[in-house]
């Protein structure tokens, strides 16, 4: 494909843009809870909804990108993420909340595998990292700098991040139509050998050694982040008194250094130890780290241990998602599609576990993750030496 840079940019800045309108609305969310006199638990229910609906609609949008081409399901998903903005900005009555939230699921559903589908469609087997370090830098990127510039435009009015973000969304989406050509539905550079004589089906897939293992991993990074996630505010709070600007320095500083790592170093790294090596680091050293934070009361230890765990998180995403890429054939669409619903499903229980069991005890959720991500790992030891036996 001619200007296959310009392409790959155009797709993966429309994850930028989607990604930064997220992050506009979180500084004023508490004030649209203080005005609109919503409980805690309708609040939850936003954040589960989006996680719902993405759950549920990635397998078959994930589908429809193979069958129907990636451009016209990122620049369906592009118009429906604007919409669910522009209704949120104006809304007031919860289920109409609840309704755009809903929208934007199934826009983040639509979007994110075709989006990684289209950059698999457009690069080498040996470009694959590279362009998926890019893919995981724009979400990081997104997420860091949407609060800062959601909370200099809602000194407009608490209303405008969610307009501003639907008009991101907008930009886009045009973007996308005019500009962004249509890849093949999957490029033969990325077939393996084994794929072009068998005709690899998206059955054939789950049967290749260790698959299934691999979106049940994906299930279990998602869900320890979020369990993490959900409670790292509390505890960060009640063990260190630090305030909600000194957590919100050390949660963008973590993410710059993630964002460095994914853009910069990521390729390197893959190509020394591999995608299924850097899994199996992500999951020890989050882990470690997270034993440590439940139980340190250094706070530079803290601090430090902090950045590794969300940096070993950061860096599993590309690294499982370009493993898959490479395994997934003409299937790019459904298996993106597939790890998007493992990741939703692991958003909607983590958090729901964390707060459960952080009302037993403020230690116990850290703890369990911990011990999830560990076993995991040492699991994930046996799986690639029986995956390297077996081919």
């Amino acid at each position: 494909m001619k200007n296959k840079n310009l392409m790959l940019s155009i797709a993966i800045a429309n994850l930028f843009l989607i990604f930064t309108g997220v992050g506009l609305v979180i500084p004023v969310m508490p004030q649209l809870m203080q005005d609109m006199h919503f409980s805690g638990t309708v609040m939850g229910m936003m954040l589960s909804v989006f996680s719902i609906a993405q759950f549920i609609t990635s397998p078959i949008t994930g589908i429809f990108s193979d069958k129907f081409g990636r451009k016209s399901m990122i620049c369906l998903g592009m118009l429906l993420f604007a919409i669910s903005e522009f209704i949120f900005g104006g809304a007031d009555d919860k289920y109409i909340f609840y309704f755009s939230r809903a929208l934007g699921g199934i826009s983040a559903a639509l979007i994110m595998p075709a989006v990684t589908a289209y950059v698999a469609d457009l690069t080498s087997i040996q470009e694959r990292p590279k362009a998926m370090g890019y893919v995981s830098g724009a979400i990081s990127g997104g997420f860091i700098i949407g609060p800062g510039l959601g909370g200099f435009l809602a000194t407009f009015g608490h209303r405008m991040p969610f307009y501003a973000a639907g008009v991101l969304a907008l930009v886009g989406g045009l973007l996308t139509i005019v500009v962004l050509k249509e890849s093949t539905h999957f490029n033969q550079e990325s077939i393996t050998k084994i794929d072009v004589a068998s005709g690899l089906t998206l059955r054939k897939f789950f049967r290749l050694p260790g698959m299934p293992f691999i979106f049940l991993i994906i299930f279990i990074s998602s869900f320890g982040l979020q369990a993490f996630e959900s409670i790292y505010t509390i505890m960060t709070a009640i063990n260190f008194g630090f305030n909600s600007a000194e957590i919100a320095f050390i949660i963008t500083i973590s993410g710059i250094l993630a964002l460095i790592f994914q853009v910069f170093l990521f390729d390197f790294i893959v190509r020394k130890i591999g995608e299924i090596g850097l899994i199996q680091a992500s999951f020890f050293a989050s882990a470690l780290f997270i034993f440590i934070i439940a139980f340190t009361r250094n706070n530079i230890l803290f601090i430090l241990s902090t950045f590794v765990v969300f940096l070993a998180f950061d860096l599993f995403r590309p690294a499982v998602t370009t493993y898959l890429s490479k395994k997934a054939g003409g299937n790019q669409g459904a298996v993106n599609g597939l790890n998007s619903t493992f990741t939703s499903f692991g958003n909607i229980v983590g958090p729901v576990c964390a707060g459960y069991f952080f009302d037993l005890s403020q230690h116990l959720p850290y703890f369990i993750s911990a011990c999830i991500l560990l076993v995991t790992g040492l699991l994930s030891l046996f799986v690639q030496k029986q995956k390297t036996t077996e081919i």
